[in-house]
Order: C-alpha cells, then structure tokens, then sequence
C-alpha cells in the first residue's frame, strides 16, 4: 500500500502577503488551492491514505486527512518535517510532496511505480518553465544529471551551462521503509546539526553514500510556486489534466 504525505510546516515567506495569515499551499491558482490540487492528483492515482505535516498556521488546516505536527517548524527544514511522519514512513511505501508544487495522478503513479527504495520525480523539459519564471534561469536552476540507467548521478549544484542540466528536481519523492531507515539513521547521527538539512542536501549526501536514487520524468501538467511571480508563469498551463 501507498501513502502521500504533504509538507506543509513552512510559512513560504517570499510569497509576501499571500501567507501572512494562511499557509503557503493555500495560495490559488486557476481558482483552486495549490492543496487543493495536490489532493486531486493524490486521489486521482489511487492514493487515499494522506497525511499532511503541518507546522506555521496549523489551525487553518481542515481536510478529513491524517496530521502530523512540526512545532519547531519555524527553526527547522524540510528533512526534519518529514521526519514528524516516521510512523508512516516506516510502515509503507510514501510518495511524498512538498506543498508548493502541482502535479498529475500519472506522475504519481509513475513515481509509485518506480522499482527503487528512493526515487524523485524532475522535469526534462524544465529550461521551458524556468524561462517562464525567471530572467535568468541559471540564477536558480541547478545541476542534474542521470546514468544511463536512470539512476541520479548529480543534483543540486549550480551551473554556468543551461546545456549541462539534463532536467530539474520538482519536489516529489518516493521513500520505501529502507529507504526512510538510511535517512533516520542520518538524523541520529547528525543530531541537532541535521535541523537545517534541505531535501536536496539529503538526496546529495544519499549520492556521495551510495545511495541508488530513481528518476522517474514528469507526465504532464507541474510547477513549483515558490513567489508571488510565479503565479502568473502558469497561466496558459492545462489543468484539465492533473487528474489524468
């Protein structure tokens, strides 16, 4: 069995007044929720157990789904978020999302369905969308690159050479129960100097380790809001088919 879990602990401050009194996934977009759309893209591809690591304005959460609490949310990063749902980690595949992005149910369940331990889902055409949100793309895309075989080879990591990035990492991950073991482990070893381990800090530690890491390309609709900017890079996208 599969379950998603959302985080949503984070305030998102460079959204501005958009999460001075919401979080960061109730930002609208095509008159929904960014939740709003995740959930439909979780449901659509089969997942109903959901989980949502909530942490800045707790109390505005009210969907019929499974919480965990990040009460240091405000001191601590993402890798520490997710480590609120060890329960469920432990027990089950999780795909899991970061609460700033849309996706499909087929990226979903392309993820689900990828046969390593660790896997993420990017975007191979990503120089399209981040020409949409920036003037510069490579002031903040980062290296990625696969084998041959699919597994990562490099992540997060700048680049002068938009011709060297093969794809960009989109904030949707897969982590079997071993997979979430070697990570716990890491945080037992790093102890308090892991609070600000990042997601992508991880998945290059994972790397340097020896850590097989599946990629899994996008199907269909996806985007990252990570500004009030971004909102309107996404105006012309098809969002019929996020449940697709």
């Amino acid at each position: 069995m599969t379950r998603a879990i959302i985080l949503a602990a984070g305030r998102g401050s460079r959204m501005g007044e958009l999460t001075a009194e919401q979080p960061k996934c109730f930002t609208r977009l095509h008159d929904r929720r960014l939740l709003d759309w995740q959930l439909t893209a979780l449901r659509a591809a089969g997942i109903n157990q959901i989980a949502i690591v909530r942490g800045y304005s707790a109390a505005s959460f009210t969907e019929p789904v499974q919480y965990f609490e990040n009460p240091r949310w405000a001191e601590t990063n993402m890798v520490r978020t997710l480590a609120e749902a060890r329960s469920w980690l432990e027990a089950d595949d999780c795909i899991v999302s970061y609460s700033d992005i849309f996706y499909s149910a087929a990226t979903v369940r392309a993820l689900a369905a990828n046969g390593d331990e660790l896997a993420i889902s990017y975007d191979p055409d990503w120089l399209a969308v981040w020409q949409k949100r920036f003037d510069d793309p490579l002031a903040d895309a980062e290296t990625f690159r696969r084998h041959a075989d699919g597994r990562l080879a490099e992540i997060g990591a700048r680049s002068d050479s938009v011709e060297a990035i093969e794809g960009q990492y989109m904030g949707l991950l897969k982590f079997t129960p071993d997979a979430w073991q070697r990570v716990a482990a890491l945080l037992d070893e790093r102890g308090s100097t892991a609070d600000k381990l990042d997601m992508t800090s991880l998945l290059r530690h994972g790397l340097a380790a020896g850590w097989r890491i599946g990629t899994v390309p996008v199907v269909g609709p996806w985007g990252e809001v990570d500004s009030a900017s971004d909102l309107a890079a996404y105006a012309e996208v098809d969002f019929s088919h996020v449940a697709d």
